[in-house]
């Protein structure tokens, strides 16, 4: 199992834009302890890790999950989007993000002609972003009906009820992020 726990404390450090000698200060751990925490040539107490985590703001479990190979962690290539969503549906629901454990959602939603996204309204947790990348469609916010076309957005704060219909006699494609991820 390849952790990289030197590598992800010094990509923390980076981000923040810590020296050696900087996050020396803020945590009484020596520079050169860091550095070699850093280059994986000593084990490090949990302790000195969890110390670390806090200073540099970052949940001290992300040190402890194996590295996963950058293009299938970030990169979804077109044709290989996950379906989520409710598989009775008729409309498609494909993650354009490769999994959910960011802080945002981001999804491509095709609804066919004559078909309501539900039953009724309803809400989520998270704020909602949406663009009609094709078609006209129409959308509920909190029971009022609202037309949109190809090229609008709305925003769709936490906690509103809405739903969708396609009115139309073609595939309707709206692409939307989500945060917190909800979906």
């Amino acid at each position: 199992v390849n952790l990289n726990i030197g590598q992800k404390i010094q990509r923390y450090r980076n981000q923040r834009g810590l020296s050696l000698r900087g996050l020396a200060e803020k945590t009484g751990i020596t520079a050169s302890m860091i550095s070699q925490i850093e280059n994986n040539s000593v084990n490090p107490s949990i302790n000195t890790l969890k110390t670390l985590a806090e200073t540099l703001d970052f949940p001290l479990y992300v040190l402890f999950q194996e590295e996963n190979d950058p293009e299938q962690e970030l990169i979804v290539r077109k044709g290989e989007y996950r379906s989520i969503g409710n598989r009775n549906s008729e409309v498609a629901y494909n993650l354009l993000t490769a999994d959910t454990r960011g802080s945002i959602e981001f999804v491509l939603m095709e609804i066919p002609p004559q078909t309501f996204t539900a039953d009724k309204e309803h809400h989520h947790t998270g704020e909602e972003t949406s663009y009609v990348e094709y078609g006209d469609v129409d959308i509920w916010l909190n029971g009022e009906k609202f037309r949109l076309h190809a090229g609008d957005a709305v925003r769709i704060p936490a906690g509103t009820l809405h739903r969708w219909f396609n009115p139309g006699d073609e595939m309707v494609r709206v692409i939307f992020a989500v945060t917190p991820p909800s979906f």
